[in-house]
C-alpha cells in the first residue's frame, strides 16, 4: 500500500511538471503568434533598438493665431525643431505662421483638411481626398507637397492591410505616436502636469514620437514646453523632425476577416 501511494504521488508530480511546461510553452507561442498579427510590432521594435536616443516633438491641429507662434519662439530659443501636422482649413489668414514653421526648419505633415471625424472617417476615399486637399493648400503657401500624415485621434482600429497599401500607393507615410501628454483630451491641465505626462514612460523608448497640440487653447502646453525640452536634452536625446525617411509608426491594424 505504501509503495502504491508512493508511485501515485510520483506520477502526479511528474504529470503536474509536464503540464506546467506545456502550458508555459503554449502561452509563449500564443504571445508570439499574437505579435505576428500586429503589423506595427516590427516598426516599434526597430524604433527602440537603435543606439542614438531621438525625440520627435509633434504638434497637431495648427496653425493657430498665437500659440503656434509662441511654440515656435520656444523652439527657436532652445535650438530645436519639431513637426507640425497641419489642418488645411486652418491655414487661411495664418499663412505667415505656416511660412514661419517651414522657414525655421520645422517639419510639416498633413492632418486632413477639415478634421471633422464623422466626415473624414465616413469612407477611405474621403479621407484620402482630405489629405490631398490639405497638401494642396500647403503647397499654395510654401511650395512643398508633404506626404507624411497623421490620422486625427490616431489610426487605431482604422487601418487594415488593404487600406495601408492604398495609402502607401498614394505616397503617404503614417505617423502616430508612442508618448502623449494628453493635452488633446484636456488643454487646461497645468503646465507641470503636462510636463510630467510628456516624460512619463520615456525610459522605455530609444526613439520617441511625442504628441502635443498647438491650437490657441493649448497655452499651457507651450508653457510646459521649455521644461520638456530641458528634460530630454538632459537625458541625451537628439531632436529631429519627421521626414519621409523616418520609419513609420502606426497603431495596431484591424484584421481583415474573410467573408
Amino acid at each position: 500500500m505504501k509503495y502504491k501511494l508512493k508511485y501515485t504521488l510520483i506520477f502526479l508530480l511528474n504529470f503536474i511538471f509536464i503540464l506546467t511546461i506545456f502550458t508555459d510553452g503554449m502561452i509563449k507561442t500564443y504571445e508570439l503568434s499574437d505579435m505576428a498579427f500586429s503589423e506595427d510590432v516590427d516598426l516599434n521594435e526597430n524604433t527602440i533598438s537603435g543606439k542614438k536616443k531621438i525625440i520627435y516633438l509633434t504638434f497637431d491641429d495648427g496653425p493657430s493665431y498665437k500659440v503656434t507662434n509662441d511654440v515656435l519662439d520656444v523652439l527657436k530659443e532652445n535650438g530645436v525643431n519639431a513637426t507640425f501636422f497641419i489642418i488645411g482649413n486652418q491655414i487661411k489668414g495664418k499663412e505667415d505662421v505656416l511660412k514661419r514653421i517651414y522657414n525655421e526648419g520645422n517639419g510639416i505633415g498633413l492632418h486632413t483638411y477639415t478634421h471633422k471625424l464623422s466626415k473624414i472617417y465616413s469612407r477611405e476615399d474621403v479621407f484620402i481626398e482630405e489629405m490631398i486637399e490639405c497638401r494642396n493648400e500647403i503647397n499654395e503657401v510654401i511650395g512643398i507637397s508633404p506626404n507624411i500624415i497623421r490620422f486625427p485621434c490616431g489610426s487605431n482600429k482604422r487601418l487594415n492591410k488593404n487600406y495601408l497599401k492604398r495609402l502607401h500607393d498614394e505616397g503617404f507615410r503614417i505617423y502616430d505616436w508612442n508618448l502623449d501628454n494628453t493635452d488633446g483630451l484636456n488643454s487646461k491641465l497645468s503646465p507641470d502636469t503636462l510636463y510630467r505626462k510628456a516624460i512619463k514612460g520615456s525610459e522605455n523608448f530609444q526613439e520617441i514620437i511625442l504628441l502635443l497640440h498647438c491650437t490657441d487653447m493649448h497655452k499651457n502646453t507651450c508653457k510646459a514646453l521649455p521644461q520638456i525640452i530641458k528634460y530630454y536634452k538632459s537625458k541625451g536625446y537628439e531632436f529631429k523632425v519627421i521626414t519621409e525617411n523616418t520609419p513609420e509608426l502606426y497603431f495596431h491594424m484591424k484584421r481583415i476577416t474573410s467573408k
